[in-house]
């Protein structure tokens, strides 16, 4: 019998709330299969199930708060027999809804039903289907302005401070404006629950974490000349951002110093099983997430920089796996765009650096034994003391810097 947990989504949760399940008892499961959705502060993450088997038993219904560890649900290994023991389940037990009636062989189905359904299920967001039943919207009238059309949540309350919008259960003379002030209040309260969060992950990383920083200013002109040239080349959709350079950088730099690559548990530095990198996105709505991009090291630009671009939609849709919220093994974070020179941030624990990056703009510096107008850039390193020390610390750096300086080397 194994017992699958509520994972931990990042260090800044403590605890989720089941939104969904996508399984019922009896359904065989399979490693890395999308199992049920659990809303945090951040966004609704669809949990993945990392065992082989069949669901038992949901011990958890939706709707309810648990912490992190706690059993959602029992399921039995391949090939294990159910011993038939009574199972204490929870009076509200989420039941399988009643399958539809079987059509008539040969009869088609009425083409804008499948559709439909598989619509609604596919592109509304977790957390934005519960705000609209809280707020009483009808979520099949609304016009999704998330990644590929879904739903999210800010839709939902745009369309329940609209006079057009159909409440649902609502006598037709109240006035939807009344709706508003739940509205922004329910936004205010997630925004500030968010900053509590990061602050008390942030607290706990400063206070455990011994950090030391080191920075370092790159030449980076060849890789911004050689990045335009190959995107001339390319149709607008295709088009790299410099921000893929810097992840392939930092990946093969973190694959070739193992020390920065992995995660601080149990009084003891564990490297992880590949260079899963994590990228700081700030939400519309305040605060930031940090979810993984999985096996950098081995993709090419393009790859990285389709991967970049979905998981920056689905976290701002508020739509991340499990896998991307507890995988990360080192965090990037990239406020160039934002006209910062250079940032120095706080580790992400139970990993053990973050590396970031400032903007890239023409400064005065000695070339060749000459002075002169150079684009250069700002690297910097937050690392574990516990992990790695200084001299390290700066040879990763350097890795970094010959990497950007090397473009033709991240391409492959």
């Amino acid at each position: 019998m194994i017992d699958f947990t509520m994972p931990a989504l990042g260090s800044d949760m403590d605890e989720g709330t089941l939104d969904e399940w996508l399984v019922k008892p009896g359904d065989p499961v399979t490693r890395g299969q999308v199992v049920a959705v659990v809303e945090t502060t951040k966004a609704a993450v669809e949990v993945e199930c990392w065992h082989d088997g069949t669901i038992r038993d949901l011990l958890v219904p939706v709707g309810r708060t648990v912490h992190v560890g706690t059993p959602l649900a029992r399921l039995l290994a391949p090939g294990e027999a159910d011993d038939g023991s009574a199972v204490v389940e929870p009076a509200d037990r989420v039941e399988e809804p009643p399958m539809p009636a079987e059509l008539p062989e040969r009869e088609p189905a009425p083409a804008a039903v499948a559709p439909s359904q598989t619509h609604r299920r596919q592109w509304i967001s977790p957390a934005a289907r519960r705000l609209a039943a809280s707020l009483g919207v009808d979520v099949d009238a609304i016009t999704g302005t998330g990644p590929q059309g879904a739903v999210i949540t800010s839709d939902v309350e745009h369309a329940a401070a609209s006079p057009a919008n159909s409440i649902v259960d609502e006598p037709k003379t109240r006035a939807p404006k009344l709706e508003k002030p739940k509205s922004a209040h329910t936004a205010a309260d997630r925004a500030a629950e968010m900053r509590r969060s990061i602050a008390a992950a942030m607290s706990r990383s400063k206070r455990e974490i011994p950090h030391y920083y080191l920075a370092d200013e790159i030449m980076v002109e060849s890789a911004i000349t050689w990045l335009a040239d190959r995107n001339a080349q390319r149709s607008i959709t295709e088009r790299v951002l410099f921000a893929a350079l810097q992840l392939k950088a930092v990946a093969l730099a973190a694959q070739r110093f193992s020390e920065f690559n992995g995660f601080w548990r149990d009084d003891e530095f564990r490297p992880a099983d590949g260079v899963h990198v994590g990228v700081a996105i700030s939400l519309r709505g305040g605060g930031l997430v940090a979810p993984a991009i999985h096996r950098v090291p081995e993709k090419t630009l393009t790859q990285l920089m389709g991967d970049l671009t979905d998981l920056v939609a689905r976290a701002r849709a508020g739509s991340l796996r499990s896998s991307e919220m507890s995988d990360p093994s080192i965090t990037v974070t990239n406020l160039g765009d934002q006209g910062v020179d250079a940032v120095f941030g706080v580790i992400y624990p139970p990993q053990v650096a973050l590396v970031g990056f400032g903007k890239p703009a023409p400064r005065v510096r000695a070339v060749d034994g000459g002075i002169r107008i150079a684009t250069t850039m700002q690297a910097t390193l937050a690392a574990d003391h516990r992990a790695s020390d200084g001299h390290r610390g700066a040879l990763f750096l350097a890795a970094v810097a010959e990497l950007l300086q090397q473009p033709e080397l991240l391409e492959r």
